[in-house]
């Protein structure tokens, strides 16, 4: 069965789960993103990371995965077409609806769904999830939804599933405020740590940006 097309739960209101002016902030500049045709982090390439991941040496052995904010799909088609049972997740509908173009084009089943990723209670992604898969999802969310992420992502993780993130250092003293307030404190191993018990920090790679950027392998206990 093609999942893409697959009937799902109705989607939540997401005008109701944007509760307070930071997350309304979020979901603008991200639409604003989407709108203009150009956001940074959705490049249309599928990382070397991921790609080691899933096809390198000692390359998990395909099973569930979960991305979360899929963006335009790229990562989650890749992810398909190497085995894996693939359910993605966005903020924004733009995203989803040419995630959904992307999948199709490719032939492969990809269960997308719009939607919170800090609310995936009211979303039908019950896992467990062997994979995880944040690119600059979670360096993005509001500071006070980060514990409903971690909570979210522990509650639905297989034992030893994996976390691949890549995220976004703290700003600098001194550079400009970015267009959402919380998004200046970033992203560090020492933060992940606290918020996700239960969870073991493998590795951190500096990413090759030009401004700070890291990837964070994590490893739930078994």
């Amino acid at each position: 069965m093609d999942q893409t097309n697959a009937t799902q739960k109705p989607e939540p209101d997401l005008a109701s789960t944007r509760r307070d002016p930071e997350e309304e902030s979020v979901h603008r500049a991200l639409e604003g993103y989407y709108r203009t045709g150009k956001p940074p982090w959705d490049t249309g390439v599928t990382p070397p990371e991921l790609v080691a991941l899933v096809e390198g040496h000692g390359a998990l052995p395909p099973g569930r995965a979960l991305e979360l904010g899929c963006g335009t799909g790229t990562n989650a088609t890749y992810l398909a077409r190497h085995g894996w049972e693939v359910a993605a997740v966005d903020l924004i509908d733009r995203a989803v609806d040419q995630a959904r173009e992307k999948a199709a084009e490719a032939g492969v089943a990809v269960r997308l769904l719009h939607g919170d990723a800090t609310r995936l209670d009211e979303l039908d992604v019950p896992g467990p999830f062997d994979l995880f898969f944040d690119l600059s999802c979670y360096c993005g969310v509001p500071l006070h939804r980060r514990d409903a992420y971690a909570a979210g992502l522990t509650h639905r993780a297989a034992p030893g599933a994996r976390l691949l993130m890549f995220g976004y250092g703290p700003e600098p003293l001194g550079n400009p405020i970015p267009e959402v307030t919380s998004w200046a404190a970033g992203v560090t191993a020492d933060e992940l740590r606290a918020r996700f018990p239960g969870w073991e920090l493998l590795d951190v790679t500096p990413g090759t940006n030009s401004v700070p950027t890291f990837w964070f392998t994590l490893r739930r206990d078994a």
